[in-house]
């Protein structure tokens, strides 16, 4: 009942007052759009069962090889007319405006992005793997990922927060082989990676860092402009502070080996890259440690225990595992995906889930995208309830004209109790909302 009257009073607010503002991105923008496309929209939001007239406006700008993403949200309590204070208490909130700006995509010869990073990745994954520095609209950060691909030797950089440091990481690679005029094996690479968390606790009087540091081998098999395979290997080391043993130490070491595989435009409806990887992972070590779940993990405190994410690295066994992922879009990318899962061999609760969809044009009249990630995933059941292993979020939109959409957002979140607490609680959020889409 109580979202019906919702629903009722957004359509009322719809068609009394001039759309502006939002519509997420489905978690898929590290995929990227050509062109240029502005999202508004009009709604009412309710978080902690407070309800808020919402006021939003994303736009997301591309010239070439240049982009630029904004982000205003604007959310006034139906109750007293005033704007969210905790949207704006600070100047780091009005430079957060600008979502992003980039230039090139991930894996161009030349690519730079500052601001959220939705996806951030290094290498293979192995240690870090699609980490956002956004974990909720409330914590969100200005980082930078920066990456060059000379030829012959490259690098890729990640920086979770120029305000401070925080998560700080790089990968270099080297082909040796590069100026020969053999195929294959002329594009023979060694990388080494490293990631280090100076401040989990954001105190700085604490001496509390984790790094993650590792070596990686690979070789592309195929590579034509339709098909590619690449073989890889990769090792990973982990030291950091342990609050629970009080001190720092060296945790464990891990490995995988893995293929990549793309399929690129096939006939127009087809284009998909998949990932199948084996792990080999030591006493205390976990794969992919710099996570889309980093942000909620690195510190915590529960029932007035401190706890950083190394601690539940504590008696973890040797044991082996799978990871695999699929990503692309279908129907000439009027449908993208992106899902990952992965699990460990004869260990309850340790599967792991990220999925997210877009399809904002592949049935007429209809707009949809969603987003959600998972752990400590053991049967079914455990994928399709929601609590504090979940982040999810939902929308439903029906075209009332094509660049004007009625949506319904359903998210679930984590936001801290107070400012500064790193005591986390889940969020809902019910969003209706009247969206403007024009592409250009």
């Amino acid at each position: 009942m109580k979202k019906m009257m919702l629903f009722t009073a957004i359509l009322i607010l719809a068609f009394s007052v001039a759309p502006r503002a939002q519509m997420a991105d489905g978690g898929l923008g590290y995929m990227g759009t050509e062109g240029g496309l502005i999202m508004g929209g009009m709604g009412v939001s309710v978080i902690n069962n407070q309800t808020y007239f919402s006021i939003n406006f994303r736009p997301e700008l591309a010239f070439g090889k240049f982009g630029i993403g904004l982000n205003v949200n604007l959310l006034y309590s139906t109750k007293t007319g005033s704007i969210r204070a905790k949207d704006w208490d600070s100047g780091y909130d009005y430079f957060r405006l600008i979502r992003y700006l980039r230039y090139g995509r991930k894996w161009d010869p030349v690519y730079a992005r500052i601001g959220t990073l939705d996806a951030a990745q290094l290498g293979h994954g192995f240690i870090m793997n699609y980490y956002t520095n956004e974990a909720s609209y409330d914590e969100r950060k200005i980082g930078l990922a920066f990456d060059l691909d000379f030829g012959q030797f490259g690098f890729e950089s990640v920086a979770s927060n120029l305000g401070r440091a925080e998560i700080v990481g790089g990968r270099v690679y080297y082909r040796p082989l590069h100026t020969l005029a053999i195929p294959i094996i002329r594009n023979f690479a060694i990388g080494a990676t490293f990631v280090h968390d100076f401040d989990p606790d954001t105190w700085s009087g604490t001496n509390d860092g984790v790094s993650v540091y590792g070596g990686d081998v690979e070789l592309p098999l195929i590579k034509t402009r339709i098909f590619k395979t690449t073989l890889y290997y990769d090792w990973a080391q982990i030291a950091g502070y342990s609050s629970i043993e009080g001190e720092s130490r060296t945790f464990g070491s891990g490995r995988a080996a893995g293929i990549m595989t793309s399929l690129g435009n096939l006939f127009g409806l087809l284009d998909i890259s998949a990932k199948l990887e084996r792990r080999w992972l030591g006493k205390e070590f976990m794969p992919s440690f710099f996570d889309p779940f980093y942000e909620i993990y690195r510190f915590q405190i529960k029932h007035g225990v401190e706890l950083h994410k190394t601690d539940a690295l504590i008696g973890l066994a040797e044991t082996k595992g799978v990871y695999g992922g699929l990503y692309g879009g279908l129907l000439g990318n009027k449908v993208r995906l992106l899902g990952m899962f992965s699990r460990l061999d004869e260990q309850k609760k340790s599967g792991a889930l990220h999925l997210a969809a877009d399809a904002p044009d592949a049935v007429p009249a209809v707009a949809a995208h969603a987003t959600y990630d998972k752990v400590g995933i053991e049967t079914i059941d455990d994928v399709l309830t929601l609590d504090n292993h979940s982040v999810a979020r939902v929308g439903l939109g029906y075209k009332i004209k094509p660049y004007l959409i009625l949506y319904m957002d359903y998210i679930w979140t984590f936001v801290e109790t107070e400012p500064g607490s790193r005591v986390y609680e889940p969020q809902e959020r019910i969003e209706p909302k009247l969206v403007f889409v024009y592409h250009f």
